[in-house]
């Protein structure tokens, strides 16, 4: 499972970059949500979208439930793709993804991300507000997370055997962001030296205003903070989509990164 083509996929790729971006997707999403991004980000900066196991290219594959695990076998893969300088972006799950894969690097002394651009997601020392829904059985907890999020598309819905095909990822994706911090004691808040930028949707009850600043804990440089017209999943909408990538380079570009 360290296969470099297993765990990350292309979707523009640059002959020479000099900047590399790597993409954390949502719970139960996949890494072609990032396509867009890789085909309108600069030429000289390589997107590399994460493809977890359980879905798309490894559907095959068991997905994966802890984040200990996830961890454990991704992290060396990221590893050896910090060749050049690079950044972290995560959207929800992805987002705790990204910031608890860079605390490990921090914790190895390997190179950091020059800054973490975290969307969708409350800080993650704060206690969730929902009941878990992982232990659910399948129509209950396709119905719960459907009512909460509203992240699953109808044709997905409306057809049982892709719906099947889905849930597996779905529900252990939802047991990794549940059971985050309680598979054993909570690691201590290690604060990183890279600047944080953080980003919601005005409407998301699941990342409010107060969520989003909360990440400042987690990082010795000031906080970047911008909130688009939307709920949870603001960025599926070409314009907003456009505003955040542009965002994203501007705070880049003022690292000098890009």
């Amino acid at each position: 499972m360290s296969n470099e083509k297993t765990w990350l996929v292309r979707f523009a790729p640059r002959q020479t970059p000099t900047f590399r971006l790597f993409c954390f997707s949502y719970a139960g999403g996949g890494a072609a949500i990032y396509r867009p991004f890789a085909l309108a980000l600069p030429p000289s900066v390589d997107v590399a979208a994460i493809v977890l196991p359980g879905r798309e290219s490894r559907l095959r594959e068991p997905p994966v439930c802890r984040m200990h695990d996830l961890l454990a076998a991704l992290t060396p893969v990221l590893e050896q793709q910090t060749d050049i300088p690079y950044a972290f972006f995560g959207h929800s799950m992805g987002a705790l993804v990204a910031f608890e894969v860079a605390r490990t690097l921090a914790r190895s002394r390997a190179p950091m991300p020059q800054r973490l651009l975290l969307s969708g997601r409350r800080a993650p020392h704060l206690a969730d507000r929902e009941p878990p829904l992982h232990h659910l059985d399948d129509s209950a907890f396709v119905a719960a997370l459907q009512s909460r999020y509203g992240g699953i598309p109808a044709e997905v819905q409306e057809h049982q055997e892709l719906l099947d095909l889905l849930l597996p990822a779905l529900r252990a994706d939802m047991t990794l962001i549940e059971m985050h911090g309680h598979d054993s004691n909570p690691s201590p808040i290690l604060k990183l030296t890279r600047p944080i930028s953080v980003f919601g949707g005005l409407d998301d009850p699941f990342a409010t205003r107060a969520d989003l600043e909360a990440w400042q804990l987690h990082s010795e440089s000031r906080l970047v903070l911008r909130q688009f017209a939307g709920a949870h999943f603001y960025f599926n909408g070409a314009t907003v989509r456009g505003a955040l990538i542009a965002a994203s380079v501007a705070d880049l570009r003022s690292d000098g990164a890009v």
